[in-house]
């Protein structure tokens, strides 16, 4: 096996150990277990179970980012939104046990770690709120505190997915992305 498939299997098997015991109660041990590897591989490409935990996350974290489009107001923006929702919702049920991990297990690893995490949220939540603004300077956007928009966007998701993911609730994607619209469009959204 060459060295990334070595590598990916490790993640995907760290992945399945991290989602089904949490990051504190999973041991270096479970994953090359899991994966079928002696420990002596496990340290070839990671240097402790924080480093491929990170590794992990980040993943998730940059793939989320990447889903996420601008909207072009030349273009249906209802269909743009719709289309963002569709791509976040898919990217995080496509791999539930990742989502999980960054919705239960993420948090309260160790400061550094949750600096991070806080980091990406307020990265996520900046770039909403600008999008909000341009929003409302476009009309389709409810007036009022943009940064509080974007917070209670992001919780409302996070909450949802969490119900979805951890819970084990099951629903088609496309009703779920369609609700999340409809419940922005009854909100602060202003498009038809």
């Amino acid at each position: 096996m060459d060295k990334a498939t070595r590598r990916q299997q490790l993640l995907h098997h760290a992945r399945d150990v991290f989602a089904k015991r949490g990051y504190h109660a999973a041991k270096i041990e479970d994953i090359v277990t899991a994966a079928g590897v002696a420990r002596g591989t496990f340290y070839l490409y990671f240097t402790d179970k924080r480093a491929i935990f990170e590794e992990i996350v980040d993943r998730t974290l940059h793939r989320v980012g990447m889903a996420i489009e601008r909207v072009d107001i030349t273009r249906p923006v209802a269909d743009q939104v719709r289309g963002n929702i569709r791509r976040i919702v898919a990217l995080l049920l496509e791999d539930r046990a990742t989502t999980k991990i960054l919705l239960a297990s993420a948090s309260g690893i160790d400061p550094a770690f949750d600096r991070k995490m806080t980091a990406f949220f307020d990265e996520v939540a900046t770039l909403l709120e600008q999008s909000l603004r341009d929003g409302q300077e476009l009309g389709i956007v409810a007036k009022g505190d943009t940064r509080m928009f974007a917070y209670l966007t992001m919780g409302s998701l996070k909450e949802l997915l969490f119900e979805l993911v951890v819970r084990g609730w099951d629903h088609p994607e496309e009703r779920i992305a369609e609700e999340i619209f409809l419940f922005f469009r009854a909100g602060y959204l202003r498009v038809d």
